[in-house]
């Protein structure tokens, strides 16, 4: 049986099912490349930018810089894989990313500040990547498991995101080794890695899983894959929950490091806590989208925000202890992780399926813009504040959330009742 034009014949279930398969097992692949890269890249930006602009208070601009150029690739990558798929979308990112290495490393050299800013947004679009990439993952998804095959792409990240901070320590040996400056050496994980994915997502995610999405939105009109009701409602509250937790995390772990090293932790300290930190955002994703499938998007969120207070009650109470910091990192991993699953997938199955891309890269935007402010803000405020009245300063974001999510949950209600 051929297509509605008459053309290639219908796709077969079991191709559909092996397409998915194969996109996932790439976007794994991927997220780990990624994962190694930014990592120990991230944590060392912060360090370099304050070594060469000689001031704590710049510290927060590499977390603003990174997450500046995620979100100014967002929209652009969203658009670029809605014309020509997801796979060259992926592949220009990720090569914008390694580009963007390179300028680091550069900016080490020189000892140029504006250089290194402008390095780290480059950078920052294989955040933007990172983010696609999750939507990618529910392409071909089934309504009732695209909690779950979203979360098992950001799980991905666990494996190269906890090893990446521990290898601060021996990719600066190496740099050193090498004749570069302190701190650019883990500038050459993050090229390696990123130029490796760019190379991968080019060649092997094929067939490219939206293309097959939209074709099959042609072939099967009423699909269990592709089902979706639209709810703007449902886009609102989701697009708050992951803008607004993205907001606090980076807030207050770009500030970790500074704040730990400045109480004589060393580099090693700081490496364990980032590591643990990241273990909370990403291993547990799958428990959380299987949650969010079974007991609900909003319920899974909220769950979120509770382990974001405790985070940021812990620290704030604890700041003075690297024990207390390590918890209260952890559970601010773990809160963003519930709310960012939750929250994707409420946007991805509420968005109308002919917008979907456009609307998941808009959602990427916001979530990177105001993870740019948080962390434009950090440095500042740690340094009139300190490290607790930061934590204390982020309870009002997760207020915001909560209070979107009961009035969902209100209208809800309202629309159930009539």
């Amino acid at each position: 049986m051929t297509g509605p034009a008459g053309g290639a014949p219908l796709l077969s279930d079991d191709e559909v099912r092996r397409a998915h398969g194969r996109t996932r097992a790439v976007l794994v692949s991927g997220q780990v490349l990624a994962g190694i890269g930014m990592g120990s890249t991230l944590s060392a930006g912060a360090l370099l930018v304050t070594e060469v602009s000689g001031s704590a208070a710049w510290s927060g601009m590499a977390a603003t810089m990174t997450t500046v150029g995620a979100a100014l690739a967002s929209v652009p990558l969203a658009r670029l894989a809605r014309r020509s798929g997801r796979s060259p979308a992926l592949a220009t990112g990720a090569l914008t990313a390694a580009l963007g290495a390179v300028a680091g490393i550069l900016a080490a050299v020189l000892v140029s500040l504006p250089l290194l800013l402008v390095a780290l947004a480059l950078i920052g679009v294989g955040t933007a990547v990172n983010l696609q990439s999750r939507f990618a993952a529910t392409d071909l998804s089934e309504p009732r498991h695209r909690g779950r095959d979203l979360a098992i792409v950001v799980w991905a990240t666990t494996v190269g995101a906890i090893a990446g901070p521990n290898l601060i320590a021996p990719a600066d040996a190496v740099g050193v080794a090498l004749g570069l400056p302190e701190l650019s050496g883990p500038f050459l994980f993050t090229l390696t890695a990123q130029a490796l994915a760019s190379i991968m997502y080019l060649v092997a995610l094929r067939p490219d899983p939206l293309k097959m999405a939209e074709r099959l939105r042609l072939e099967r009109p009423v699909s269990a894959v592709i089902e979706n009701v639209a709810d703007a409602n449902g886009v609102r509250t989701g697009l708050i929950a992951l803008a607004l937790s993205h907001a606090t995390m980076v807030a207050v772990m770009s500030m970790t490091p500074v704040h730990l090293v400045a109480h004589g932790a060393t580099l090693v300290v700081v490496g364990v806590t980032i590591s643990l930190h990241i273990a909370g955002m990403y291993a547990l994703a799958p428990l959380f989208g299987i949650l969010s499938d079974r007991l609900g998007r909003g319920p899974t969120i909220a769950l979120g925000q509770a382990m974001l207070l405790a985070s940021l009650l812990t620290t704030a109470l604890g700041a003075e202890s690297h024990e207390a910091v390590v918890v209260g990192l952890i559970l601010l991993g773990l809160g963003w992780s519930a709310a960012t699953v939750a929250a994707s997938a409420l946007v991805s199955e509420s968005a109308p399926a002919e917008r979907r891309t456009i609307i998941q890269g808009r959602s990427d935007l916001l979530m990177s813009a105001t993870g740019a402010v948080g962390g434009a803000l950090a440095g500042p405020v740690l340094a009139l504040v300190g490290y607790a009245g930061l934590a204390l300063s982020a309870l009002l974001l997760v207020v915001v959330v909560l209070v979107a999510l009961s009035w969902r949950a209100v209208r809800r209600g309202t629309v159930t009742r009539n």
